[in-house]
């Protein structure tokens, strides 16, 4: 097996994006003055093990879809470059090295995150899209988890002596929610733009995607559109929550927010192939500006 190989067969590219956002759920939560690097440390590698294992257990489940899809076929899988024992084996090993990992060295609600993100990627959304276009809604479930596991990693372990519990209040806590929801919403014009642009070939892989049906684009647009307006919405709720500087954060975010509506709201006036590009790439600019900017806004602690 080539380095190359192993890189594509773990989704080494959108495992990035998990580490990234791990990054930034850890930072935002923890205080000015109480950074563990090494709490830290450990959470990276338990979140980026996990998508490791995600992504080599994801493409063992879809072999065959994938060698029908022409952007697909070549991967190690599909290609007979690497044999689906010799993934399974790797994917078994990379994910229960994860949760260990996590549950001993930083939190079992890390731990218990990171679980939830594996089993919906890999039980809910992987299955549901040979069935349902709802699976796009799942799969952003799965991926908006990753921050809340550097949220949760921040918190550290129990106190000592302290009886053990789930710290449940530690999900809903404004950084918690803001940060969910934000990666929720963000995906969904992101993953619906590439479903549209690519959808003769999610057809050909056998996917029941929202845009396979949509020849003129008026669904998917719509529901693109929708959820760009959502994301518009949600730059208020840190203000209001107190979790954020206002005057550092609403005029950028909402710039930046409004910038990815108003190319959806291209998107859905001319549905074609370019400005469902233009979607994408502004997709792709939009999470890390928005993220940057929540760091410098943030009130941290």
């Amino acid at each position: 097996m080539t380095t190359s190989d192993l890189l594509t067969l773990t989704k080494f590219r959108l495992s990035a994006l998990v580490i990234v956002t791990t990054l930034v759920g850890f930072w935002l939560r923890t205080p000015v003055n109480g950074f563990d690097f090494w709490l830290l440390f450990h959470t990276i590698i338990g979140s980026t093990l996990a998508a490791f294992g995600a992504g080599v257990f994801n493409q063992l489940m879809e072999i065959e879809p994938d060698s029908r899809m022409e952007r697909t076929a070549d991967r190690p899988l599909p290609s007979g470059r690497v044999s689906p024992s010799a993934a399974f084996g790797i994917g078994w090993l990379l994910s229960a090295w994860a949760l260990i990992h996590l549950t001993i060295r930083v939190n079992m609600e890390a731990a218990a995150l990171t679980a939830a993100t594996l089993a919906t990627y890999l039980f809910i959304y992987t299955p549901l899209k040979r069935q349902s276009p709802t699976n796009t809604l799942v799969g952003a479930v799965s991926g908006a988890l990753p921050p809340l596991i550097g949220w949760a990693g921040a918190a550290g372990p129990l106190p000592a002596g302290a009886l053990p519990h789930f710290r449940w209040s530690l999900m809903i806590e404004p950084g918690a929610i803001y940060l969910f929801l934000l990666l929720f919403l963000w995906q969904l014009p992101h993953f619906l733009a590439i479903n549209w642009m690519y959808r003769d070939q999610y057809r050909q892989g056998g996917f029941v995607m929202l845009a396979n049906d949509d020849e003129l684009g008026a669904r998917t647009s719509r529901h693109a559109l929708a959820y760009a307006i959502s994301t518009v919405l949600l730059m208020f709720y840190p203000v209001y929550a107190g979790a954020a500087h206002g005057w550092w954060f609403l005029p950028p975010a909402l710039l930046l927010s409004g910038w990815m509506c108003m190319l959806a709201v291209r998107f859905n006036r001319q549905p074609e192939r370019a400005t469902a590009r233009k979607l994408f790439f502004c997709t792709l600019m939009y999470l890390p500006a928005i993220l940057t900017v929540s760091i410098i806004a943030w009130k941290r602690g």
